[in-house]
Parts: structure tokens; C-alpha cells; sequence
């Protein structure tokens, strides 16, 4: 048993020291803000059959960390969209609202003296919303919860144009596996919250039930040494079919925005 400790000791004291080495790598930090413009479409069979379609407005912050010589960064996403929609005949309304917070890693590969970056990991998607329906005297609102994880792969490909430096990147996420929380069919909000009763209301999804179609492209131009002009399309598919109920929400913005790039240099003491 001492023996084995030892052994243990051993093995472990260079993994304990190398984690608690300091990186002293410059960090490289991509910082972009954007608003975006452009058509939703959205079905919800708890709350109405009909196809809504309308016009929305979208608010996208992304933020990418890597340390030279590393090939692993981190990147985090901050979406909010806002829609106002109507039925076919014009005769009933639909607003909808919804916030997606992605966080994940990805590794990166460089191609042609480094003009080509492709990168492929991972992101952790939470998202939090509504539905409501303005006509709606019974049950007019729909929540929407889910957790997903979404494999991510991300292309960015660096060329001069205009004697401008210019970087055109896509980005694409899709669905493998999550939770959703949706009432049954014919279950009211009333039943689940007031009345406490359960009824599969918290319901697992992989990408055949919760198929998912996440993409953006974007051009960047360079301003300054620092600043970036950002053009793009950013385009969100969705769609649930859980517990007998239909749901999907496609957004379609065209998108504008600045991008910061800039270095964190550690201090060395």
C-alpha cells in the first residue's frame, strides 16, 4: 500500500508542477459586437397551426480567446433576438423573444502559410424565451428552455483586397444532444406551475427530435490596426417535436458590427 502511494506521488508531482507553471503566452483576444435585421418565420402548435411571419431584429456579441503557440482557443456568444410576426390572413400577431448564451473550445489548423484557419470543437448552447400570442385568451404564451450541445466547426480565411486586409469566416453549429422543458399536448401552464403536476415537461432531445441548423457568415475590412468593419448573414433554424407538440423558429438576419483585436501580455515577475 506504501509502495503504491508512492508510486502515485511520483507519477503525479510533474502533471501537479506543469499545472502550476504560469502561461506567460501573449493572449490574443477577438472582440465583435453586431446588430442584424431580417425575416423570422415561426410555428407553434401548443399555441396556434398557423405559420407566423414577420420581421426581427437581432443583437450578437462574440469574444474568441488563444494564446500564441496554442491550438486551442475559447469562444463565447451572446444572442438576442426580438420579432414581431403575423398569421397568413393578417388577423392575429405573434411576438417572440429569445437569448442563447454558446461557450465552448476549438482547435485550430493553419493552411497556406497560415491565410487558412480552420477550427473544430464544441459549444454548450443555453437558451431562454417566448412565444406570445396576442389573441390568445387561454394559454397565450409559450416558454422556451433548452440545453444543447452543439458540435461547431469554423473556417476563416485571411486575403487583401483593395490593398485592405480582409478575413471572410464561417461558422457552423449543429445540434447532437440536450434537455427542453415544453408542456404536454393539451397540459396548461396552470397545471404545471400551480397545480405542481408533472407530466414529461422536461424532455430529452438529440438532433433528430430538435434538429438545429446554426450558420454565419462574415466579412471583416480593416479600419485601423485595430478595428474592424463587419458585414455577415447570420441564419438560425430550429425546430422541437416533443410530446405531440410542433415547434420551429427560423431567424434570417443580415448583420453589422466592429471588430476588436487585440493582446493581453502577462506580466513576468
Amino acid at each position: 500500500m506504501k509502495k503504491t502511494k508512492c508510486l502515485l506521488i511520483v507519477l503525479l508531482v510533474p502533471f501537479v508542477t506543469l499545472l502550476a507553471q504560469p502561461d506567460n503566452s501573449q493572449k490574443v483576444i477577438t472582440r465583435s459586437t453586431m446588430v442584424g435585421l431580417g425575416r423570422t418565420n415561426i410555428l407553434d402548435t401548443y399555441l396556434s397551426a398557423e405559420h407566423f411571419k414577420g420581421n426581427g431584429m437581432s443583437f450578437l456579441s462574440t469574444v474568441e480567446r488563444q494564446r500564441d503557440g496554442h491550438r486551442w482557443s475559447t469562444i463565447i456568444e451572446h444572442e438576442a433576438n426580438l420579432s414581431t410576426v403575423d398569421d397568413r390572413a393578417n388577423s392575429k400577431k405573434e411576438l417572440e423573444g429569445a437569448y442563447n448564451f454558446y461557450w465552448g473550445k476549438l482547435y485550430s489548423w493553419y493552411l497556406f502559410g497560415q491565410r487558412l484557419k480552420l477550427q473544430a470543437g464544441g459549444v454548450v448552447n443555453a437558451s431562454a424565451g417566448f412565444i406570445y400570442n396576442t389573441s390568445n385568451s387561454n394559454n397565450p404564451a409559450q416558454a422556451r428552455l433548452h440545453l444543447n450541445l452543439m458540435p461547431t466547426g469554423v473556417a476563416s480565411y485571411h486575403f487583401t483586397l483593395f490593398n485592405r486586409k480582409m478575413v471572410a469566416r464561417y461558422e457552423l453549429n449543429l445540434p447532437l444532444a440536450g434537455i427542453r422543458f415544453s408542456p404536454n399536448y393539451g397540459q396548461s401552464y396552470y397545471e404545471i406551475f400551480s397545480r405542481g403536476d408533472y407530466d414529461h415537461n422536461v424532455v430529452p432531445t438529440t438532433f433528430v427530435s430538435a434538429p438545429e441548423w446554426r450558420q454565419m457568415l462574415t466579412v471583416d475590412a480593416n479600419i485601423s490596426k485595430n478595428i474592424t468593419l463587419r458585414i455577415g448573414y447570420l441564419g438560425n433554424m430550429q425546430q422541437a417535436k416533443v410530446n405531440d407538440l410542433r415547434q420551429h423558429v427560423y431567424t434570417h438576419r443580415l448583420l453589422i458590427g466592429i471588430t476588436k483585436r487585440f493582446s493581453i501580455i502577462p506580466h513576468s515577475l
